[in-house]
């Protein structure tokens, strides 16, 4: 015969000495004043602290007001606190004389710490081309963790419909989830991926603006060999590769064409000169008009806009 007994759960000291409001009030986050020697990077960071105007204007801020906004971390295995948010705010603490700052330290697994720091940078001015592909990527990658694998099915929809960043979730292409809280679009992001697969030698010359974003991104294909030889080929000329040079060179690569010779002779042309144009993506446009708009409303919109200044214009001038 079963017993009728129910399992009698025995209250904790806490719990018993302890206010309902005082439990409630322990689960919220806290700003802690931390060591700074007990704030390690985060691993891989892909944003560079750099000691420029903007890092200076920090630590003046620092110095007169102290940190403001407080950084995010989470407990380190070894001891001491990862930081998740918060690196540039660390060094102004150091270069200001601090030997703490406020944190608010969270449970954070690999996976969410990784995507939230992408998220909590990605919207911060002057960052480098590198810099973004490098964190799209970290972001990809544990976006993929946490969703799993996907199945042989989807994998084999990617490559059908042509996306070069290849895996879907839930329906959803990897892309379009790294899209969320950025202000770079589906497309520009898979753009910014394509340079991870550069050298490190034409990521710097990215960086520096040596070479434009879109060939570059047509360059990132062609083989680590082929790579090699173009640099080498872009110091000797003192010149890089064109939209329509970048462009050949891939075709070449690709049908296995692409050899020394090849590529010293489309390095060595003589380019025409750039044809002066604007050009307004949609994505640049977006930011001045409703996400409803189609792109021949905002060239309408535009294009009346320019007539009406154009109008005053000529009115002013005739005064």
């Amino acid at each position: 015969m079963k017993s009728s007994a129910r399992k009698v759960e025995l209250a904790s000291a806490s719990d018993l000495f302890t206010t309902e409001q005082e439990r409630q009030d322990a689960k919220l986050e806290k700003v802690q004043n931390i060591p700074l020697s007990e704030l390690y990077p985060f691993p891989d960071h892909p944003f560079s602290v750099r000691d420029d105007d903007s890092m200076k204007e920090t630590v003046e801020s620092v110095k007169e007001y102290g940190v403001l906004m407080p950084a995010i971390a989470r407990p380190r295995e070894g001891g001491g606190y990862e930081l998740v948010a918060g690196h540039r705010r660390k060094y102004a603490c150091e270069l200001a004389g601090l030997d703490t700052m406020p944190v608010i330290v969270r449970d954070l697994d690999r996976d969410t710490a990784t995507i939230f720091m992408v998220d909590s940078n990605i919207q911060r001015e002057n960052i480098l081309p590198s810099e973004k592909a490098k964190a799209y990527q970290m972001k990809m990658d544990a976006i993929r963790r946490k969703a799993g694998r996907p199945s042989k099915d989807e994998e084999i929809a990617g490559v059908e419909n042509g996306g070069q960043v290849g895996h879907h979730f839930r329906g959803v292409k990897s892309r379009d989830l790294l899209a969320e809280n950025s202000d770079d679009s589906a497309r520009t992001i898979q753009r910014y991926l394509r340079l991870n697969e550069l050298s490190p030698q034409l990521q710097q010359m990215v960086d520096d603006k040596k070479i434009a974003m879109t060939p570059a991104v047509e360059i990132s294909y062609l083989k680590p060999e082929e790579q090699e030889l173009l640099v080498e080929t872009i110091e000797s000329e003192q010149a890089t590769p064109s939209l329509s040079q970048a462009q050949r060179m891939k075709k070449l690569s690709q049908s296995g064409k692409l050899d020394e010779d090849t590529m010293l002779g489309i390095m060595s042309e003589e380019k025409k000169p750039e044809v002066d144009k604007i050009v307004l993506t949609s994505d640049t446009l977006h930011k001045y008009f409703p996400r409803s708009y189609t792109p021949k409303q905002m060239q309408d919109t535009i294009i009346k806009l320019l007539e009406q200044w154009m109008k005053k214009r000529q009115r002013s001038q005739e005064r």
